[in-house]
């Protein structure tokens, strides 16, 4: 269907007229389009031209697709990344754009438009920096560049019939869950979806930051959950005295040296520590993997992302059988290991002599995963949020 933009009519009126170049005698606007430059004037500002949120969508994804940004914070397409703007900005549902497409919009809302797509071209920032605002399973966070942009797809498995109760579950009760560790919290995100998908836990949530504790305390205030969620500011376990829990989750630094050398412009804006895994991304998941025997209570369990780390862990932990996780957006990007089949690790393992090698230990119950739950309604984006190395 063709949509007549008044924008594109005066600006070929006008060059036809001129014979190429715009002859209205006005303050003139420089404008830059995957290569083609050309001068408009202030009558021809898109902030005047385009009238209502369906021009403006269009002109976006033009724009982006134009400047070849790089996605994957919490928006997977250029799409995707217009509509959360444009919605955001506006103070409009994310997840519903099409009941305003033809609304007119006010002269300060459209100059901000402009603005705001002109800002995510020039600096490749994150659209969730430019607005302070990221989103999980349509709960929002306020987020800075002191941390990365959520993303975790643990915040899907945390309201799946993984952990809804039901056959098939890992965790039989919600409600039977009474401590959540929350290592490398970042922005708080996961402690707080924890505190909603156990509303028996206390939850403590671990960085080394302390700039993203900071960011976490803000989020944690907004959602009125203070009392429950307790911030510690350190290296992983190390804050947290001889404490241990009935579930441990962790969204960890995981990205190699070779893909943290590749990385777009856009992650160039977040915290490289909270992205960088070492050589092969897995230096701070080995860590968490050899200490979590001592930090669960026994029926309790681990969840951990690690992006593509698959075939290193099954390689270098083979006596360890980790159920590898697959959601709608990710494949084997994070496994769950009960406590059950981590104990026998809590006392130095006897020297091996001559022969073959022990059997692995029995799975004691852990279950392969069910269908998952209900989804919430559609939203932009999703995904692990990483590009492939």
């Amino acid at each position: 269907m063709f949509v007549f933009c008044p924008y594109l009519a005066r600006l070929l009126a006008w060059t036809q007229q001129a014979g190429g170049e715009p002859s209205c005698p006005r303050r003139h606007i420089p404008i830059e389009v995957s290569g083609w430059r050309t001068s408009l004037t202030a009558d021809n500002d898109p902030a005047n031209g385009l009238l209502t949120l369906r021009d403006f969508l269009r002109f976006a994804i033009t724009r982006f697709d134009a400047a070849k940004l790089a996605y994957g914070h919490g928006t997977a397409n250029a799409l995707d990344e217009a509509a959360f703007i444009l919605l955001e900005a506006l103070h409009l549902p994310i997840d519903n754009l099409d009941p305003f497409l033809d609304a007119r919009l006010l002269p300060q809302e459209r100059r901000r438009l402009v603005d705001l797509i002109d800002t995510r071209i020039s600096t490749r920032k994150p659209a969730s920096y430019l607005l302070n605002k990221a989103y999980i399973r349509g709960v929002p966070f306020y987020v800075d560049e002191r941390v990365i942009v959520p993303r975790s797809f643990i915040g899907d498995l945390l309201f799946s019939g993984l952990f809804g109760g039901g056959e098939g579950a890992l965790v039989s009760d919600p409600d039977d869950i009474g401590s959540v560790l929350d290592l490398c919290t970042g922005s708080g995100c996961l402690a707080i979806l924890a505190a909603q998908a156990f509303p028996n836990a206390q939850i403590d949530a671990v960085d080394l930051s302390p700039d993203a504790i900071e960011v976490a305390r803000r989020n944690v205030k907004e959602a009125n959950l203070e009392a429950r969620i307790e911030l510690f500011q350190g290296d992983l376990f190390a804050p947290l005295g001889k404490r241990r829990y009935d579930l441990i989750l962790t969204n960890p630094p995981y990205v190699d040296a070779q893909a943290m050398a590749a990385l777009p412009p856009e992650y160039e804006h977040e915290p490289k520590m909270a992205l960088a895994g070492g050589p092969d991304g897995l230096d701070i998941v080995r860590h968490i993997l050899r200490e979590a025997p001592k930090r669960l209570h026994d029926g309790g369990g681990l969840l951990c992302e690690i992006g593509t780390g698959r075939e290193i862990l099954d390689a270098e932990f083979p006596e360890l059988p980790l159920m590898w996780l697959d959601t709608e957006n990710s494949d084997g990007g994070g496994f769950w290991i009960a406590a059950a089949d981590v104990s026998w690790q809590r006392n130095p393992r006897p020297e091996r002599g001559p022969g073959p090698p022990p059997p692995r230990p029995p799975r004691r119950g852990i279950p392969r995963p069910g269908p998952p739950g209900p989804r919430p309604p559609p939203r932009p984006g999703g995904g692990l949020g990483y590009p492939p190395p």
